[in-house]
């Protein structure tokens, strides 16, 4: 039976009528739970994590696709940043290409999807169509065992680290639009407020001048004598003690580490080996993976073996390392050749250090 078929309800004689997920009450409902939940996820409006998002999906969109043309890059680099944010990425299957859906429910069976209830997204508005999961492309990670048919996005497993990386920048935020940011009190000697009032006019109106005035101490004809003169006084806070700065690094580094990025790859420092050693940490231990199980999704549901790299195109390797190695093999297989070895000695040769074929390494 379709597991979204309206069901009749026979005392009354009509039909029961659902609303979609993406809904007004849906809406709503979400609002109000982001409320009560507070500001977690909230990071996602920093520039820390909108730029390792932008590496997850400018890595997708250069990524080498085997095996069809149903994905293009347009296509990759919605899903790459909706992983990186959302934590999955949904599809619909279509005669004219790949139909990315806003929302989505779905019903499983041995926990693996048989059917989605989709929201598609139109310039007047979007629109619900249900569909098998064979006709849908689902892309997750972070799937927890008790739901493995839903991902979790990186910001939402570090959530504690997120909302500080949020609560901080936010209160940066409003010290520096609230404090008095290089204000000063300068002392002025007794006289009408008048007199005062002209005055502060002309400290003022001479930005970067030199500004002359007559002192307040006074000690001849046996006056009083004051002993301060007209020092100004700095009303900055000095937010050094609060420790803001090191607060600020170590949860941007902490965010960058969650999504893959190692933090040097942002030192203005940084040289260019090191980048590229940044770079491919990305590429192995991150995004590869990644594209390993959307390749896997894409076998399973279009019938062909596809293949998604994301290697070469970010040249994440020593290209030196790469050349030196390619140069030992070829001299290798040369001086086989003139010492008469057959293609089954010399694979066993390779196989003692896993380089042959079927050497079982891990």
């Amino acid at each position: 039976m379709w597991p979204f078929k309206r069901k009749a309800l026979p005392q009354l004689g009509t039909h029961e009528n659902r609303s979609s997920g993406a809904g007004y009450t849906h809406q709503i409902i979400a609002a109000r739970e982001s409320y009560i939940a507070g500001s977690s996820g909230l990071a996602e409006l920093t520039a820390t994590v909108q730029g390792c998002v932008t590496l997850w999906e400018s890595a997708m969109a250069l990524a080498d696709v085997q095996g069809t043309d149903l994905l293009t890059r347009r296509d990759m680099a919605l899903a790459g940043r909706s992983l990186a944010l959302r934590g999955e990425a949904v599809f619909l299957i279509t005669d004219l290409g790949l139909v990315p859906a806003v929302d989505w429910d779905l019903s499983t069976r041995n926990s693996r999807p048989t059917a989605y209830r989709l929201t598609l997204p139109e310039a007047g508005g979007g629109r619900t169509q249900t569909a098998l999961a064979a006709e849908v492309l689902h892309f997750r990670i972070g799937c927890d065992i008790a739901q493995p048919y839903i991902g979790t996005a990186p910001l939402r497993r570090c959530s504690l680290t997120a909302a500080l990386l949020h609560t901080v920048e936010t209160a940066l935020a409003e010290a520096f639009e609230n404090m008095p940011l290089g204000s000063q009190v300068v002392p002025m000697p007794e006289m009408p407020e008048a007199d005062l009032a002209k005055m502060a006019r002309g400290f003022r109106g001479n930005r970067g001048r030199v500004l002359i005035r007559e002192s307040v101490n006074v000690s001849a004809a046996g006056g009083p004598a004051p002993q301060q003169d007209w020092k100004p006084s700095d009303v900055t806070p000095d937010l050094s003690r609060a420790m803001t700065r090191e607060t600020l690094t170590a949860a941007r580094d902490a965010i960058c580490g969650a999504l893959g990025v190692l933090p040097g790859l942002f030192n203005p420092t940084a040289q260019g080996n090191a980048i590229r050693e940044y770079q491919r940490h990305l590429a192995t231990w991150q995004l590869q993976p990644v594209a390993m199980l959307m390749g896997e999704e894409c076998t399973d549901k279009l019938g062909m073996a596809v293949m998604i790299d994301t290697l070469r195109p970010l040249q994440a390797f020593d290209a030196g390392g790469r050349a030196r190695a390619l140069s030992a093999i070829v001299a290798t297989m040369a001086a086989a050749k003139e010492a008469g070895l057959s293609g089954e000695e010399l694979n066993a040769a390779l196989t003692l250090v896993n380089w042959g074929s079927d050497d079982k390494a891990a």
